[in-house]
C-alpha cells in the first residue's frame, strides 16, 4: 500500500511528550549523525534533522536483507536444527514460529529503525530505562559473528580444495583415514559394516578439523591453514564494510541472488539420488507427540531469529538507513518468504543426500551422519562426489555459494557492532573502528580453528547467539508495546507508512511473542540439561565461561536502567524513575520535517 502523505496545518515544534534530556546526558553519548557514515558528511546536531547515509536504491537494501536473512543460518543451521529434533517434528514448530514471532518481530525491528534513523542502542530513546537491550544484543551479534566467520574459514578451505583433479574427500587418503573408512563414491551398503564411516566425514573430521576428542587438557594451537583462510575472510569483510552501505549494497546484488542458482542445481542433483525420497519423507513428516517438547519450540525460536537475523540488531541498523517512507511492510513479507522458502530448499537438499545415504549405508536417516556443524559439511560433499561430470566445477560454485552467504550475514552482524561503536564515539574515523573490529573479530576466531574449536563453536552459539538473543527479544517487544505502548507504535507506523496494521499484529506484538517466549524460557530454565558436544559433557570450566558470557550479556538490561535513573532528570528519585521510562524529547523522525509533522500527527 502506498504510504500516504500527512496534510495536517504543522504548528511550531514543541514535544508533546518525554523528558528534558539533561547537559549530563547529551554530553555522556555525543551526538552522532549516523552509523556507518561517510567521513565526508559533516557532524550537525540532531535536531537539525541532518541528512545521512542512505542506500542508493530501495532493490540493495532489500536485497541486503535478503543477504543477511538468507545466509548460512539456512544452508547450515536449519538443515542441522531440523536433523537434532527429529526432521518433520521440528518443521511444522518452525512455520508457526516464523508465522506468529519472526514475521511480526522483523517487521517490527524494521519500523522502529527506519521510523527513529538510529541503530540498535540509540533506538531505545524511546524508553530509555532499556537501553541495555542494545548493548546486550551486541554482545550476542559478537559472540555469532566471532565464529560465524570460522564457518566461512572453513568454506574458503573447501573451495580451495576444489581445485584438484580428484576432491580429496572422495577417497580415503592413508595419511588421515583410518581401517573404518570409505570412500564416499563407493559407500553403500555392499562395501560398508555398522562401524563404516564415509570418506567425506573422516576428512573433514580429521584431516581439516583435526579435531580433539576432549578440551579437557585445553583447546590446542590454531590450524595454520584454517587460520589463513580466516585472515582471507575478515580481509574481505573489512573491504565490503569500510564504506558503509554504499559498498555493502553494492556486494548483495551476488550475495542474495547467485546461491540460488546452486541450491536448485543440488537439489536437482539430490532428488535424482536413490533414496533421497525417504529423506524427503523424513523431513516433511510431523511427529505430532513431539510437538508437545518445548524444547523443540525452543530449538525453533532460536533457529528463526538466527535464520531471520531478529534480535541482532542488524535489522534496525539496516533499516536506519531507509528513506522515511520505505515499503518496509512489502519488504517485511518478501524477505520472510524468501527465508522461509531458503530454509525449506536447504532442508530437501540436505535429506535428500541423507536418504541416499541411508539408502547405500542401511541405515535409518536419522543415524547416517552425526548431527552438528559437520552436517554441512559432510552431506553436502558427499552429494558434490556424486556428480559424474567435472565434480570439481559443481564444489568450486557451491562452496562459493557458502562463503557469499556468510559474506551477506556476517557483514550485517559486524556492522551492526561498528555502528554502536561510531554511535557512541562519533569523533571516531569509521575506516579505523572498522578495522579494529575486523583485527578483534580474527584475534577472538582463532579459537575456533583450534583442535578443540568446535566444542567452543557451539558452546557460544548456545549461550551467547541462543540464550541471549532469546531473553533479549521477550524484552525488546514487552519494552516497546508495553512501555511505550503498543498504541503509540501503532501510530507511529501509521504515520510513516500511511497503513492502519490489524488485529494479527496486535495478537502477536502485545500478547502471543512476551507470553509464549518468557513460557519457553521458563520451561527451558527449570528442563535445562548441561550441554554436550557429539555426546560428551564439557568441563565445568567450559559451563562456567558460558554462564559467564551470558550473564554479562543479561546484566547490560539492569545496568543500563541504573545509569538513565541516575542520569535522568527529576528532582525526586520518583521523577527521574518516571522520567526513565518516557521517550526522550531527542526520540522521533530525525529530519526536523518529519518530526514537525510527527507531532502535528500524534495531537491531530
Amino acid at each position: 500500500m502506498a504510504p500516504k502523505t500527512p496534510h495536517q496545518k504543522v504548528s511550531e515544534y514543541t514535544p508533546v511528550y518525554g523528558s528534558k534530556v539533561s547537559l549530563q546526558e547529551e554530553d555522556f553519548f555525543a551526538n552522532s549523525n549516523t552509523e556507518l557514515i561517510r567521513d565526508a558528511i559533516i557532524d550537525l546536531p540532531e535536531e537539525e534533522g541532518e541528512e545521512r547515509q542512505q542506500w542508493a536504491h530501495p532493490i540493495e537494501f532489500l536485497l541486503s536483507c535478503v543477504a543477511m536473512s538468507v545466509g548460512l543460518g539456512n544452508v547450515w543451521r536449519f538443515p542441522m536444527t531440523a536433523y537434532e529434533n527429529g526432521g518433520g517434528a521440528f518443521l511444522i514448530p518452525y512455520l508457526v514460529v516464523l508465522l506468529f514471532i519472526g514475521r511480526p518481530l522483523y517487521f517490527m525491528e524494521l519500523a522502529m529503525g527506519q521510523f527513529s534513523s538510529f541503530g540498535c542502542v540509540k533506538v531505545w530513546k524511546a524508553v530509555p530505562a532499556i537501553k541495555g537491550v542494545g548493548y546486550g544484543q551486541i554482545i550476542g551479534t559478537w559472540s555469532v559473528v566471532t565464529y560465524y566467520c570460522s564457518l566461512m574459514a572453513l568454506t574458503v578451505f573447501y573451495f580451495v580444495m576444489s581445485f584438484q583433479s580428484q576432491l580429496p574427500w572422495t577417497w580415503c587418503n592413508p595419511d588421515w583415514a583410518d581401517e573404518n573408512c570409505v570412500d564416499s563414491m563407493n559407500f553403500n551398503s555392499s562395501t560398508t559394516t555398522n562401524l563404516s564411516v564415509s570418506s567425506s566425514e573422516q576428512y573433514f573430521i580429521k584431516y581439516v578439523l583435526r579435531q580433539a576428542d576432549s578440551i579437557e587438557d585445553g583447546l590446542g594451537l590454531p590450524d595454520w591453514r584454517l587460520t589463513l583462510c580466516l585472515l582471507f575472510s575478515w580481509v574481505l569483510l573489512f573491504f565490503t564494510l569500510v564504506k558503509g552501505v554504499q559498498s555493502s549494497g553494492k556486494v548483495a546484488y551476488f550475495t542474495a541472488l547467485f546461491p540460488y542458482v546452486v541450491l536448485f542445481t543440488l537439489l536437482g542433483r539430490g532428488v535424482t539420488l536413490e533414496g533421497s525420497v525417504d529423506g524427503i519423507i523424513y523431513f516433511i513428516t510431523p511427529q505430532w507427540e513431539k510437538l508437545l517438547q518445548l524444547d523443540v519450540w525452543y530449538a525453533a525460536v532460536t533457529q528463526s531469529f538466527f535464520s531471520l537475523s531478529v534480535s541482532f540488531g542488524s535489522i534496525i541498523m539496516f533499516a536506519s538507513y531507509n528513506s522515511f517512507s520505505q515499503s518496509i511492510y512489502r519488504d517485511a513479507l518478501i524477505i520472510s518468504v524468501a527465508d522461509t522458502l531458503t530454509s525449506l530448499l536447504a532442508g530437501l537438499t540436505i535429506f535428500s543426500i541423507l536418504g541416499n545415504l541411508a539408502f547405500e549405508t542401511g541405515k535409518e536417516v536419522k543415524d547416517v551422519v552425526k548431527a552438528g556443524t559437520g552436517l554441512a559439511f559432510i552431506s553436502y560433499p558427499d552429494a558434490l562426489a556424486k556428480f559424474e561430470h567435472v565434480p570439481q566445477l559443481f564444489s568450486v560454485l557451491f562452496f562459493l555459494m557458502m562463503f557469499t552467504l556468510g559474506v551477506g550475514s556476517a557483514s550485517a552482524l559486524t556492522g551492526c557492532v561498528i555502528t554502536v561503536i561510531c554511535d557512541q564515539f562519533p569523533k571516531w574515523k569509521k575506516a579505523y573502528v572498522t578495522l579494529f573490529v575486523c583485527i578483534a573479530g580474527f584475534g577472538i576466531g582463532l579459537v575456533y580453528v583450534t583442535p578443540g574449536g568446535q566444542w567452543i563453536l557451539d558452546l557460544v552459539d548456545y549461550f551467547g547467539g541462543g540464550f541471549v538473543i532469546f531473553v533479549m527479544a521477550i524484552i525488546e517487544t514487552i519494552a516497546l508495546h508495553w512501555l511505550y505502548g503498543m498504541k503509540n507504535f501503532l501510530k507511529d507506523v501509521e504515520f510513516m507508512l500511511g497503513i492502519k496494521l490489524g488485529i494479527y499484529w496486535k495478537f502477536c506484538w502485545f500478547l502471543f511473542i512476551p507470553l509464549f517466549l518468557t513460557a519457553i524460557l521458563i520451561y527451558i530454565l527449570i528442563e535445562m540439561e548441561p550441554l554436550q558436544f557429539n555426546g560428551s559433557l564439557y568441563p565445568t570450566s567450559a559451563y562456567a565461561c558460558g554462564w559467564t558470557l551470558a550473564v554479562v550479556a543479561l546484566l547490560t538490561v539492569p545496568i543500563g536502567f541504573l545509569h538513565s535513573w541516575y542520569i535522568s532528570p527529576g528532582d525526586t528519585l520518583m521523577e527521574k524513575l518516571c522520567n526513565t521510562f518516557r521517550p526522550k524529547d531527542t526520540w522521533g523522525p530525525k529530519k526536523t520535517k518529519h518530526r514537525k509533522e510527527w507531532e502535528a500527527f500524534k495531537s491531530s
